[in-house]
């Protein structure tokens, strides 16, 4: 099992990280979860129902307010449904 930490233990690693890794950005546990959440998560097609229930949220709103979509998800996203609609009219 995974110990869980505080987020002022996981802060205090992910200082450490940055700084052994030269980052400037200020990493925090904040700042990882929503990472997780778009970068990771939902760019990738995973759908926010299950975003939000691997965050432990109980409403869905919650992971909205996470999950900022990226410009380049939904333009993807488009031109998968543009090709579904072109093949199905054949």
């Amino acid at each position: 099992m995974i110990p869980v930490l505080s987020n002022q233990k996981s802060n205090a690693y992910l200082k450490e990280i940055a700084d052994r890794c030269d980052i400037k950005k200020n990493l925090t546990t904040h700042l990882a979860r929503h990472t997780f959440a778009t970068t990771v998560t939902l760019t990738n097609g995973v759908p926010i129902e299950t975003v939000g229930k691997m965050l432990g949220h109980k409403n869905l709103r919650t992971t909205q307010h996470y999950a900022k979509i990226i410009d380049s998800k939904v333009e993807e996203d488009m031109a998968i449904l543009k090709e579904k609609l072109a093949n199905n009219s054949l």
